[in-house]
This record gives C-alpha cells, sequence and structure tokens, in this order.
C-alpha cells in the first residue's frame, strides 16, 4: 500500500514538474516568488511547489490600432489611424515581462504623444503628403523608448486621415469649383480657335 502511495505521489510530482512551452513563446519562472529563469518552446522541468510559472510572453509580430484625434495647423480636426507592429525581444523577456503592466497602454501613449507634436506644426494637405514621414517619427520615436522595455517597433504606418465631415465637403467643393474653372477655360479657348476658322 506505501508502495502505491509514493508510487502516486511520484506520478503527481512528475506532472507538476513539467512545463510544455508553445512555439513562438516564453515562459518566466519564479522560484519562491522571485525571477528565477526564462524557458523557451518545447518540454521543460520545474520544481513542483518551489517553482512556479509567472505568465508567458509571446514573440511573435503583435499589431496595435490607436485611432489619434489631432488639430492642424490651420485649425482642422482631423483622425488619424495609426498601426504600430511590435513584438517582445526574446533576449530581453524579463524587462517585457516585468517592467510595464500593460504594453498597449504604453504605446498608445507614446502614439498620442508624438502624433499631438507633430501634426499640429502641418496645415491638412501637408498632413497627408508627408504621412510616411510622420509614420517614420513614430516608429523612431517609440524605438528608442519601447527597447528599454524589452520590446522591438518592426513598423508603425499610417493607415487612414479622415478630416471632419464639412471639411472633407468642402475640399470636394474646391476641387469641384476648380475642375469647373478649368472646363470653363478651355471651352472659350475652343470658342476663340472656333471663331478665329470661321473669319478665314
Amino acid at each position: 500500500m506505501e508502495i502505491i502511495i509514493v508510487i502516486v505521489i511520484a506520478i503527481i510530482a512528475l506532472i507538476l514538474s513539467i512545463v510544455i512551452v508553445p512555439q513562438q513563446t516564453m515562459v518566466v519562472i519564479e522560484r519562491l516568488g522571485k525571477y528565477n529563469r526564462i524557458l523557451g518552446p518545447g518540454l521543460n522541468f520545474k520544481i513542483p511547489i518551489i517553482e512556479r510559472v509567472a505568465g508567458r510572453e509571446s514573440i511573435r509580430i503583435r499589431q496595435l490600432d490607436v485611432p489619434v484625434e489631432t488639430k492642424t495647423q490651420d485649425n482642422v480636426f482631423v483622425n488619424l489611424g495609426v498601426s504600430i507592429q511590435f513584438l517582445a525581444i526574446s533576449e530581453k523577456i524579463f524587462d517585457a515581462f516585468y517592467k510595464l503592466t500593460d504594453v498597449n497602454q504604453q504605446i498608445t501613449s507614446y502614439v498620442y504623444d508624438v502624433v499631438r507634436a507633430e501634426v499640429p506644426k502641418k496645415k491638412l494637405d501637408e498632413v497627408f503628403e508627408s504621412k510616411d514621414e510622420i509614420a517614420q517619427t513614430i516608429k523612431a520615436d517609440l524605438s528608442g523608448s519601447m527597447n528599454d522595455f524589452g520590446y522591438s517597433i518592426v513598423n508603425s504606418l499610417i493607415t487612414d486621415i479622415d478630416p471632419a465631415p464639412n471639411v472633407k465637403d468642402a475640399m470636394n467643393q474646391i476641387n469641384a469649383t476648380a475642375r469647373l474653372r478649368v472646363a470653363a477655360q478651355n471651352e472659350a479657348e475652343a470658342d476663340k480657335i472656333r471663331q478665329v476658322k470661321n473669319k478665314l
């Protein structure tokens, strides 16, 4: 009977010691509440009761979409859609896991800060023309800050620039008026040519 109890305890201890880590994931192990080591993908072992899995950190590329409302230099409110692609650096999992409570919130705060510093320097037309430049500025600022927290910024994209509906209507009206003016000028030129031909 004692042998059976020992075997059962040994099997339970073995089951509790096994840690299977999926691909593209790192596991943080703590021993008695203190950081001990990082486990990579595959079959791993920990000491039951003394060690525990504190958490898991994905090293796959993630995407965070941040909508930002800001004002341009010519006092037009515009909504920008900013997409940030980032990942946890496998060599810095300790920093990624312990330094930040919420990585998405941190990145969102940085994006707000950069966009609201850059866009008000430009007029609406310039925002459309320099969206790649703004995206690169966001990436550069984020990369410097987030690297200290164990994250790498892969890419930053401005996916949408959407002015207020009345501004869009006004822009369309300006374009329509300009096209009508060009059409009227072309018609006037054609009229002149016809009159000259008729006189000949």
